[in-house]
């Protein structure tokens, strides 16, 4: 599937040039994204990486996928996109970081917060994972234009996620495609089992 060159971070798992794309439409608020975002850290990533059963043969990309009705989402999808731009290898740690502290980020805990706020508290978890002088430049690029209305200066790669998942019509996370369509059949309960079955059906080694 396409990806525009400064997303390339959001490839996690296997070859850039592998034959096979999973693309996982994942939000960072929402509890069955980390559900999955843990298999693909524990399952896929072993069978996908250097000498695993399927080096070569398949990658994942995280799609961001922002749930409007959660009111941290944009501001968590922001902080990733930051993140992958100020220390491209810290990408998916950062978002492992923040789905296990996804809790922090939910309706009630920001319900008294500013967007500040918030945005400090997703440096805070940045701090944990990235380089020490990379946390100055993840900051600045959340801080808004001189424009009224203009945003951060991840916001163009944010509404490229957006428009990506609109045009594709996903609408809930997670949706997972493979090689470009929706695999329904897949479910952020699946463990080893379960991915090891869909990929013998799918790949051929």
């Amino acid at each position: 599937m396409a990806l525009q060159p400064s997303l390339w971070p959001l490839i996690v798992a296997g070859r850039d040039s592998a034959s096979h794309t999973l693309d996982m439409f994942l939000d960072y608020v929402c509890p069955f994204s980390a559900k999955m975002a843990l298999t693909i850290e524990s399952v896929l990533k072993p069978l996908f990486g250097t000498g695993g059963q399927y080096d070569g043969k398949v990658k994942v990309i995280i799609r961001l996928q922002v749930q409007p009705w959660h009111g941290s989402s944009t501001f968590t999808h922001e902080a990733a996109l930051a993140v992958a731009r100020v220390s491209p290898t810290h990408f998916w740690p950062f978002s492992l970081a923040l789905f296990r502290k996804q809790g922090d980020f939910f309706d009630i805990p920001t319900s008294n917060q500013t967007p500040l706020q918030i945005r400090e508290n997703l440096a805070n978890v940045a701090a944990q994972v990235i380089p020490p002088d990379a946390i100055d430049g993840f900051k600045e690029l959340l801080k808004l234009k001189g424009s009224p209305n203009g945003g951060v200066a991840v916001t163009d790669d944010l509404k490229y996620n957006i428009k990506f998942a609109r045009q594709n019509s996903i609408h809930v996370s997670p949706t997972v495609l493979w090689d470009g369509l929706v695999a329904g059949e897949i479910s952020s309960s699946w463990g080893e089992k379960e991915w090891k079955e869909f990929l013998a059906q799918k790949v051929k080694v």
